[in-house]
C-alpha cells in the first residue's frame, strides 16, 4: 500500500509516499480501505517538530487521525457483518495517510447512506470537537455566542451549531473569506484585519457582552477577544492557529466571573469520541451541519495539502484522498 510518511521533521517537503505492506489486522482489530483521510492544523505542527514535547511521534511515521473508506477486512474472532460497509473511524493519531489504516473494531461508526465520504470525513474531528465545545461551554437558546476564527472547518461548524442552538452567533474571520463566512448566515461577519474590529464586534452584542465565546484562533486575536466575554460567560481558548493559546489572566477571569476553558476541556475518551462522531453524521444527516471542504489533494500530494494548510488560505476543510 501507498503511505504519505513523514521522513524527518521539517517542512512539507518532509512528507514523501512511500510503499508499504498491507497491515493485518489482529484481534479487536480492522482494515479499513481508506477513500478519504482527514487533515489538520496540529498535524502540521507535529510534522515541523515543534511538539516533540507533547505527542510521541516521531520519525518515520505516518500522519492522519481519521479516515473514511470500506471496511476491508476484520482480527481473527470478530463479527464480518460489516466488511463492505461504508465507515468512519479514527486511527489514534497516526496511520490515516494511507490506502489501508488499522483501527479498533469498537470505533467504527457507519456513514449513513445519504452522506458522502468527503462529507463524512470532514466531520470527524471537527464534529465532535465543536459539539464537545457547546456542552463545555454550556450554549443555550438565549445566549449570544461570538465565534473568533470563523473560517476553518471547526469555526464553520460552530458557526452552523450556533444558528441551529443559541439565540446569536457572531462570526470573526479575515480577508477575502469573509463572504463566504456571511453565506453561513451569522448575524454579523466582522474582518479581524481592520484595527478597530473588537469596536465592530461589540456594537452587535448585548450591552453585557458576549455569553460565550469560542477562540479557534488564539494569540493577540484570541486576547483581544477576551474582552467581548460578559460577566458571568463562558470563554473556550482552545485555538492554535496563530501559534499558541491565548493567554487569559486568572485574575482577570476572575474579577469578570468568566470562566475560561482550554483544549484540555475537548480531550475525550474513545467512547466519547464515538458518540460524538454518530451524532455529528445525525447532525449532518438533518442539515445543521454542512461541512464546507475547501480542498482535496490526492495521496500523492500530501505535502502540498499540509503547505495549504499552513498558507492560511483555504476556506473551510482540506482533505486527501487514495
Amino acid at each position: 500500500m501507498r503511505a504519505a510518511t513523514v521522513t524527518e521533521f521539517g517542512g512539507p517537503e518532509v512528507l514523501h509516499l512511500v510503499e508499504q505492506p498491507d497491515p493485518v489486522p489482529g484481534r479487536g482489530e480492522v482494515v479499513v480501505a481508506v477513500e478519504v483521510a482527514d487533515t489538520l492544523w496540529l498535524e502540521t505542527v507535529v510534522r515541523s517538530g515543534v511538539g516533540q514535547d507533547y505527542w510521541p511521534m516521531r520519525p518515520p511515521y505516518v500522519p492522519g487521525n481519521g479516515v473514511a473508506g470500506r471496511l476491508a477486512s476484520i482480527g481473527p474472532g470478530d463479527d464480518d457483518s460489516w466488511v463492505g460497509r461504508r465507515v468512519v473511524a479514527h486511527t489514534g493519531n497516526e496511520g490515516g495517510y494511507a490506502d489501508r489504516a488499522v483501527v479498533p473494531a469498537n470505533g467504527l461508526s457507519l456513514v449513513p447512506d445519504a452522506l458522502d465520504l468527503e462529507v463524512a470525513a470532514s466531520l470527524l474531528h471537527d464534529g465532535p470537537t465543536s459539539l464537545a465545545l457547546f456542552e463545555v461551554t454550556r450554549v443555550g437558546p438565549q445566549d449570544v455566542v461570538l465565534v473568533v476564527g470563523a473560517s476553518g472547518g471547526l469555526g464553520i461548524l460552530s458557526v452552523q451549531l450556533g444558528r441551529a442552538r443559541a439565540s446569536k452567533v457572531v462570526a470573526v474571520a479575515r480577508g477575502p473569506k469573509l463572504a463566504r463566512v456571511r453565506e453561513l448566515g451569522p448575524a454579523a461577519v466582522i474582518d479581524s484585519e481592520q484595527p478597530d474590529w473588537v469596536e465592530q464586534v461589540r456594537t452587535w452584542l448585548p450591552d453585557t457582552g458576549a455569553d460565550v465565546v469560542l477562540d479557534n484562533i488564539g494569540g493577540t486575536v484570541g486576547e483581544a477577544a477576551f474582552a467581548l466575554a460578559g460577566s458571568g460567560g463562558r470563554f473556550s481558548a482552545h485555538g492554535t492557529p496563530s501559534g499558541r493559546f491565548a493567554a487569559i489572566a486568572t485574575a482577570e477571569a476572575e474579577r469578570r466571573r468568566v470562566t475560561v476553558t482550554g483544549i484540555e476541556r475537548v480531550q475525550m475518551s474513545d467512547a466519547d469520541r464515538k458518540r460524538y462522531t454518530e451524532q455529528a453524521l445525525d447532525e449532518a444527516v438533518s442539515g445543521t451541519f454542512a461541512p464546507v471542504i475547501g480542498q482535496t489533494f490526492p495521496i500523492e500530494e500530501a505535502a502540498r495539502a499540509h503547505a495549504a494548510i499552513e498558507g492560511r488560505q483555504i476556506f473551510g476543510k482540506t482533505l486527501l484522498t487514495m
